[in-house]
């Protein structure tokens, strides 16, 4: 084995695939690009890193509340694009060919073209490593859509693409909680 700099060590530990945040403040609704994300347990709390260089970071602190979509590869272009650009300036909704749609629990658009969406509450913010810790409120399946492949963001500019899914639920029965 050959070492490499530490400091790329998190390029080998890839959280989950990278997702929309969408929020509101009320007025203009925006979206970020998050490439760090954890499910927290068998359950629908999510946590994200986010801090005040994001603009859309302020609205989702005043509102509490936001909308996780989570793409698929052929819309890698407009996640990387909205990732590159800030929302104090561009409407990325526009800009990128997104359709906003109302959901039922937040003011935050669901996102149209995406796989699925997550209408979220603002449980908790870690302000030391700029965390915040969602609870999902309801969740929107598009399972029309042709492509369900996640991208991955493995942080120094490329990615990796959800490929075959492995069933070894029979095997995990026993150990996993009632109801997955």
């Amino acid at each position: 084995m050959k070492t490499i700099p530490i400091s790329k060590s998190f390029t080998l530990i890839e959280p989950g695939p990278v997702i929309l945040v969408t929020t509101s403040d009320g007025e203009k609704n925006n979206i970020m690009t998050i490439s760090w994300t954890m499910v927290m347990d068998f359950s629908p709390r999510f946590a994200i890193t986010t801090g005040p260089w994001n603009y859309s970071y302020k609205a989702l602190r005043n509102s509490k509340e936001c909308v996780i979509a989570i793409p698929t590869v052929d819309l890698i272009d407009q996640v990387v694009g909205i990732g590159a650009c800030s929302g104090s300036d561009t409407d990325k909704f526009y800009k990128f060919g997104l359709t906003p749609l109302k959901g039922k629990h937040v003011g935050a658009p669901l996102i149209k073209e995406c796989l699925a969406n997550i209408e979220c509450k603002v449980i908790d913010v870690v302000e030391k490593h700029n965390i915040i810790i969602l609870e999902g409120v309801e969740t929107y399946l598009d399972d029309s859509r042709e492509e369900k492949r996640t991208i991955h963001a493995i942080g120094d500019g490329t990615f990796v693409v959800d490929g075959d899914k492995l069933d070894r639920r029979e095997m995990m029965r026993s150990k996993l909680p009632e109801g997955v």
